[in-house]
């Protein structure tokens, strides 16, 4: 495989909060220090412009990277942990659309395929399709503004960039909008893939013929930063509880 004529231009930088307190939506005290390593992490990157979800957590690990050097993120409510939600069919009550145990979600085929996955029942029964469409065209329209049209399931450009954009946010919505820019269901990123708190993923766009853009992922969950410090990471979010 030949490199693309621009080769690595924009990139997309997501970074997921530090070990949270969700019931103050905060960080932890463990938290707060690995918002600390990260902030050394952030310093050494040539970033054009930040983006930090609404939420506390997201709000306070940004804090330490932005009070470092001297800048401001813009908050995007599109940015917030993904909010859609389904109905438990056992329960009747809402539960967040990745919370699956494996036994169930792999029995419905729909939800492997990136257009299928919105139409399955259990996707139906919520707000799910409103909320995903309102992420897409949340980071749509932002890399609008960098020169970046969506077309189709890739993007246009009439020159590009070399820009990095840094995204302080959430371990589903990352997967949210990773699905959207790479072309997957996110179902198999939500239920197949893990991020831990203050982790690092990155996705560039490639422009293997001019004009026409995709985003590769080329770096997932990266926590180098904080076994560099010794500092253990945190399995927030993972799903480890027998049931």
């Amino acid at each position: 495989m030949g490199s693309s004529p621009g080769g690595f231009n924009m990139k997309l930088v997501f970074v997921r909060h530090g070990d949270p307190d969700y019931v103050h939506d905060s960080l932890t005290a463990k938290g707060r220090v690995e918002a600390e390593i990260l902030s050394g992490r952030i310093a050494g990157m040539q970033v054009r412009d930040f983006y930090c979800s609404p939420l506390g957590r997201a709000q306070e690990t940004a804090a330490y990277s932005l009070e470092k050097i001297g800048r401001t993120a813009v908050t995007k409510d599109w940015l917030r942990e993904f909010p859609g939600y389904v109905i438990d069919s056992q329960t009747g009550k809402r539960r967040i659309p990745w919370d699956f145990m494996p036994r169930d979600w792999t029995a419905c085929r729909g939800l492997y395929d990136k257009e299928a996955w919105l139409l399955e029942p259990v996707m139906k029964s919520g707000d799910v399709a409103e909320v995903y469409k309102r992420v897409c065209d949340g980071i749509d329209g932002l890399l609008e503004d960098y020169g970046y049209v969506r077309e189709g399931s890739m993007y246009r450009t009439q020159g590009g960039n070399t820009d990095t954009l840094v995204f302080f946010c959430h371990l589903g919505i990352t997967f949210a909008i990773m699905a959207h820019l790479i072309g997957l269901s996110p179902v198999m990123l939500w239920q197949g893939f893990f991020v831990a708190p203050t982790s690092v993923t990155t996705l560039v766009s490639e422009e293997r013929i001019p004009g026409e853009v995709f985003f590769r992922c080329v770096g997932l969950g990266d926590i180098s930063h904080l076994y560099q410090a010794g500092e253990e990471a945190s399995k927030s979010g993972f799903f480890e509880e027998m049931r």
